[in-house]
């Protein structure tokens, strides 16, 4: 193909240089975890290679020397490839190879490009393909990220449920429809949004199980071309030692290279949890709207200024980011699902797209959950006097008032109420329909008084 330049001080070499003309697309580099977890296949790789007899010892030390570098910290800016690059991801795995290489070779006391004492391919890349290796980092960059999404997640569930404890006793319309239901409490709704969080949080610990098959060792189509046959368990062992995490061999190397359905159940994952997120922005946006003609049943934290003409307006600016972040999330589920399908006989060649899809959500996520939690529901408080004022003259009180009086009585009494503006009660005593003992055993049994 020709000569490239590679930069005198770069690690990396002339494939990665090659991909760097070539993949000009998002402006940014792969994953930190991303790049944790494909060096943790090599050196789990050189491990193995090493143990198996296939590669010499000083080889393999090496190259186990230089993943602990980067694993470290170290050299991460040698990792240039950006994310969506070639079909199946060769540019990025070359750039690992090369740099790994390069490095172990000044460490071996040569110099980089010496491919005769270390190879990127031979070596580093010994019985391994991109379309084994790429498919095995996915899952681990998931697994590895997956901790901090669900600390971040069960953080915002707890407060949601502390909420849910503190306003225990404000009663308020229930609403279906956007119409008025019968009461609730305030506690309930808000800890029903903790449930609701909890619930995404045990789906997508479900789904990251699924993540723990590597298909690691099926190299170019799932038959294991060019590795020892005892590869695949040695070096999947060496990252189970390596990452603490159960992972093992996938149950068919040939499904595992065609299928991406892990990745994209993992996503459809988030995408529940972005629903969620989005819902319950929305419904604390309505509840805390106003302050004169909306709901205003609870008041919003004010973090900011809301408008640069109008002072004194405070916006639900939380919120309304967390809707945008949500947006985000399924917008990369969809990218993902269309990637998933695009699987063609024995390989998915769409995986960089996925896989940068799942990864910016889920660091979206970390990033916003803990500030979101922090300024847009810790300092919520209740409206009491509103929602005692709105629930005192909900006409859906009459409902508690059918087994008695009968549901076509209670609904002309209902409709009776909302055009007097009275109250259903004061108008079902007026009307000899109940006494004012039954009167005050509702209030009492619905939490809010005269």
């Amino acid at each position: 193909m020709g000569q490239v330049e590679v930069p005198q001080e770069a690690l990396y070499g002339a494939q990665t240089a090659r991909a760097l003309l070539n993949f000009t697309v998002t402006g940014t580099r792969a994953h930190p975890r991303f790049v944790e977890a494909y060096v943790l296949i090599k050196r789990a790789s050189a491990l193995a290679n090493g143990e198996l007899g296939e590669l010499d010892g000083e080889r393999a030390r090496h190259i186990v020397a230089a993943a602990d570098e980067v694993l470290a910290g170290q050299h991460r800016e040698h990792f240039v490839v950006d994310p969506i690059n070639a079909g199946a991801g060769t540019s990025f795995n070359m750039n690992t190879n090369e740099v790994l290489a390069n490095r172990a070779l000044q460490l071996m006391g040569g110099q980089p490009g010496d491919v005769e004492a270390m190879s990127p391919n031979d070596h580093v890349n010994m019985a391994q393909s991109t379309n084994d290796t790429f498919p095995t980092a996915m899952h681990l960059s998931v697994l590895l990220l997956h901790p901090e999404l669900d600390a971040a997640v069960a953080e915002l569930e707890a407060a949601l449920k502390a909420k849910g404890e503190e306003f225990a006793g404000v009663v308020k319309s229930g609403r279906t429809h956007l119409q008025d239901a019968v009461p609730t409490t305030l506690g309930n709704e808000f800890t029903a949004y903790g449930v609701a969080l909890e619930r995404a949080r045990e789906r997508l610990d479900r789904l990251g199980d699924d993540l723990l098959e590597l298909p690691l060792g099926g190299t170019a189509v799932g038959t294991g071309t060019n590795a020892h046959p005892r590869y695949r368990e040695v070096a999947i062992g060496h990252l189970a030692t390596m990452t603490g995490l159960p992972v093992r061999p996938a149950r068919d190397l040939s499904e595992m290279m065609q299928s991406r359905q892990g990745i994209a159940a993992y996503s459809g994952g988030l995408r529940a949890l972005a629903i969620e997120l989005g819902r319950i922005a929305n419904d604390l946006r309505l509840l805390g709207s106003g302050p004169t003609s909306g709901l205003a049943e609870v008041r919003l934290p004010p973090v900011q200024p809301g408008s640069s003409i109008m002072p004194g307006k405070v916006n639900p600016v939380m919120s309304e980011c967390l809707n945008m972040l949500c947006f985000q999330v399924m917008g990369n589920d969809h990218a993902v699902a269309m990637a998933a399908q695009a699987g063609q006989m024995e390989l998915n060649v769409m995986m960089p797209g996925m896989i940068h899809a799942v990864l910016q959500s889920m660091q979206y996520l970390v990033n916003y959950l803990p500030t979101f939690t922090e300024r847009g529901i810790r300092g919520i408080e209740a409206n009491v006097a509103r929602t005692s004022h709105v629930v005192s003259r909900n006409p859906a009180i009459a409902t508690l008032l059918a087994p008695s009086i009968g549901y076509l009585e209670a609904a002309a009494l209902a409709k009776d109420a909302v055009e007097a503006d009275r109250p259903v009660l004061d108008l079902a005593v007026e009307r000899g329909m109940i006494d004012e003992g039954e009167r005050r055993r509702v209030l009492d049994e619905l939490g809010i008084g005269d």
